[in-house]
């Protein structure tokens, strides 16, 4: 973690160089606050990888003479065939829609991110543990 947490850093130190530049060059201030922002935010998470780093054991990404394969092994489970990312992927785009062509477009969208993100939470619970 001790490279992502540089790679992080190094990205914030870009990115304040970026909103300097683009702050003094355009006057413009929305931009300039994104950009601030986003430095803000990749500092946060250097930060956090960096401490965290010092708890953690050293992976193989902080060791030059690993391999690729070092780092092979299960990455975590996920689901095969879920249909509830579409469900949301639906119902994101009418929310999004409903920005640019009308709010009231934002109140069908809703109820189908909803239930996809329901659908998505509770898509392995069957069985004893169903509730009825």
């Amino acid at each position: 973690m001790k490279l992502q947490g540089k790679m992080f850093g190094g990205l914030a130190v870009f990115i304040l160089a970026a909103a300097v530049v683009y702050g003094f060059w355009s006057k413009e201030a929305v931009g300039t606050t994104a950009l601030i922002l986003a430095f803000c935010m990749c500092t946060m998470i250097g930060f956090y990888l960096a401490f965290t780093a010092r708890r953690a054991d050293n992976g193989p990404q902080d060791r030059e003479n690993a391999d690729i394969a070092d780092d092979a092994g299960e990455v975590g489970f996920f689901s095969p065939h879920s249909w509830q990312p579409l469900m949301l992927a639906a119902g994101g785009s009418l929310a999004f829609l409903g920005i640019i062509f009308g709010w009231w477009l934002l109140f069908f969208g809703l109820p189908v991110i909803l239930m996809g993100v329901w659908g998505w939470v509770f898509e392995y619970y069957h069985g004893e543990n169903r509730t009825q």
